[in-house]
């Protein structure tokens, strides 16, 4: 259902496409940045650790093979024990004439800071001159660990001279920095939910703004179809522009030949009616065919009616069927007052019929005056909306119709002189104009009258 509203749906795809952007491309953009900020800061350390290193270079002597370093560094951390910032200096073994210290496998020399820590893992050894950064865990926590190996010349004697290889590790505790991140990473996800619930309100003003053609184009089209307005007036966006004026041109194409059409046959029924009248006022010469003439005139009145029919051509006209309805009721009211006839009316009548005023007039008119031909004392009147049809059930309490009958009233190509009196060419014109607007009649008894019950449906489409 969703991917069929999504495929009819400009709005909704437009929605879900910039929706999608939204969800994709802002956390994408999070995960980037905080990337960014922790790569930043751990290159950041990098250049600190290295900076340590190369102060405690500065302050290392060697005597006699012996590495001396002062009891205090400048960088008070290093003389805390547990400070987080540790320092260690290791022996490289290399096969050449290096010192005898060389041999021991403890440490040249540590930081007082690192003195109440145990189990140091084993840590990186880069060639001498090089360097290398990384992490480490030991005591159930990540330490950053910098290591440089240099290598410091010593005299042994005039003639001799000794080498001591050693390899710098500057160690800091990585909890701070993951601090930072994790802290970093929380504001950026409380403003990137921030952002995101702007920029859904943005895009939905946006598209509310940028979709308002289409919107009044909607409306208007509506009150097209409604009768109140003849054609779109509004002023239109360029990309649309074409659309609406061709739609002005159909409507006003489509409203002159129905005019031209109406005319044609109205002057041609008109024309033929004079010379029959003629014809008709001479009937002492032709008594013979005064009942031809009769069914002459019959068709001709029914071509009228057809010729006033806007049928499948009127789809943007609309017309309330109270608009047609009360005015009915009320005229059938006074041409059979002597029967008093009650009309009980359910339903919404304020529904909108998307086609002629005259058509509908016509076709209630014809079925509702034989209900009233038909009925004793009361006719009933049903109206039913439903998502594809609007119908209308026309019932009375008099004598019905029979199966027989129906079939033959409804029958194609019978003759009008052939129907049964009360149902006369007022229902060939109602059968003629439901075929134009693609409806449907059909004739029946009314469980709750117990006379004839005419179902009336038309093609309907809620808006």
């Amino acid at each position: 259902m969703f991917k069929n509203q999504l495929r009819h749906s400009l709005k909704l795809r437009l929605i879900v496409s910039a929706g999608l952007m939204i969800i994709l491309l802002l956390p994408t953009i999070g995960v980037i940045l905080s990337n960014v900020f922790e790569t930043r800061l751990t290159r950041s350390v990098e250049n600190e650790l290295s900076a340590y290193s190369y102060s405690i270079l500065a302050v290392a002597e060697v005597e006699n093979g012996y590495l001396l370093m002062p009891e205090q560094l400048l960088e008070n951390q290093f003389n805390i024990s547990q400070s987080g910032l540790y320092a260690l200096i290791k022996p490289i073994k290399t096969g050449e004439k290096t010192s005898k210290l060389l041999q021991e496998e403890h440490a040249l020399w540590q930081s007082p800071s690192l003195l109440a820590v145990m189990n140091i893992p084993l840590l990186p050894q880069p060639e001498v001159g090089k360097n290398s950064f990384t992490t480490v865990q030991f005591e159930q926590q990540s330490y950053f660990v910098y290591s440089y190996s240099v290598s410091f010349n010593y005299l042994i004697s005039e003639n001799d001279s000794g080498e001591l290889p050693f390899t710098v590790h500057i160690i800091k505790d990585k909890q701070p920095l993951d601090a930072l991140v994790a802290q970093f990473q929380q504001q950026l996800i409380l403003w990137l939910i921030i952002l995101m619930v702007a920029l859904m309100l943005i895009q939905a003003i946006w598209l509310k703004w940028t979709l308002k053609p289409l919107a009044s184009l909607k409306h208007e089209l509506a009150e097209i179809e409604q009768g109140k307005q003849d054609a779109l007036s509004n002023s239109y966006p360029i990309e649309i522009t074409p659309l609406t004026t061709q739609v002005n041109l159909l409507l006003k194409t489509e409203q002159a030949q129905r005019k031209r059409y109406r005319n044609a046959l109205s002057d041609l029924a008109h024309s033929l009616k004079t010379p029959l009248a003629v014809i008709q006022s001479q009937q002492e010469d032709f008594t013979g065919n005064a009942e031809q003439l009769h069914i002459i005139n019959q068709i001709i009145e029914h071509q009228l009616k057809r010729a006033q029919s806007a049928g499948d051509s009127s789809w943007h006209i609309g017309v309330q069927v109270a608009e047609v309805i009360k005015p009915l009721l009320n005229s059938l009211t006074k041409i059979y007052h002597d029967k008093a006839i009650r009309f009980d009316v359910q339903g919404d009548d304020e529904v909108i019929f998307k086609g002629d005023k005259a058509d509908l007039f016509e076709i209630l008119g014809n079925v509702l005056d034989n209900a009233c031909k038909a009925a004793k004392t009361c006719v009933a009147v049903s109206i039913l909306v439903e998502q594809h049809h609007l119908s209308f059930i026309i019932a009375d309490d008099g004598a019905g119709i029979t199966e027989q009958q129906a079939e033959l009233i409804m029958s194609r190509g019978v003759r009008a002189d052939t129907y049964q009196q009360g149902h006369g060419i007022g229902l060939a014109i109602v059968r003629d104009l439901l075929a134009s607007y693609q409806g449907s009649i059909t004739i029946g008894r009314s469980d709750k009258l117990g006379g004839a019950e005419f179902f009336i449906q038309f093609p309907y489409q809620h808006r």
